[in-house]
């Protein structure tokens, strides 16, 4: 594990764990966010340009150069795209957050919103991956009965049949 630490680079690692005061020091190119972060070139742009990054700055030549600090953000924000929150909801966390420590409480409120919406989700992918177990246990079992078509089959779990589901539809 620290042989991997050292060959990663320094964006790599400002991405994969950012510290507590990140460096505000542009340095990282797009080409090496993008490959740290998994983001395109093109999202790095759009975030920037919706406002969920503040204006990059750039290198003599023009290119954006990144620092630290965008990486820590860009870890944040990466990880409430990866839970289902929405770029609107993303976009007002980060206004709130720009507007200074008078927001904590709405910021907090909206994480714990969202939060809850994640643990929902969970529950039903949970309940969802309960109802394939059930599925794989019956077809890796000869003694079980072989399930028929999927369409007329009994929901193994609800009990309902598909067919009468339709029609009370």
């Amino acid at each position: 594990m620290a042989q991997r630490e050292m060959q990663l680079s320094g964006c790599e690692r400002a991405f994969g764990a950012p510290s507590a005061a990140p460096d505000r020091t542009p340095r990282h190119p797009i080409s090496e966010v993008s490959a740290a972060s998994g983001l395109s070139a093109h999202t790095l742009r759009w975030y920037e340009r919706i406002g969920l990054l503040d204006p990059v700055d750039r290198s003599y030549a023009g290119q954006r150069r990144y620092s630290d600090a965008d990486l820590a953000r860009l870890a944040f924000l990466t990880k409430l795209r990866l839970t289902g929150m929405p770029v609107a909801d993303m976009v007002r966390y980060i206004e709130l957050v720009r507007a200074g420590d008078d927001t904590r409480a709405e910021r907090r409120q909206l994480l714990v919103d969202h939060r809850a919406e994640v643990r929902q989700r969970l529950a039903d992918l949970h309940a969802t991956l309960a109802v394939i177990d059930l599925k794989i246990e019956i077809y890796g079992d000869p003694a079980l009965p072989a399930p028929g078509d999927d369409e007329t089959e009994t929901t193994e779990t609800t009990g309902h049949h598909p067919i009468e589901d339709r029609k009370s539809a």
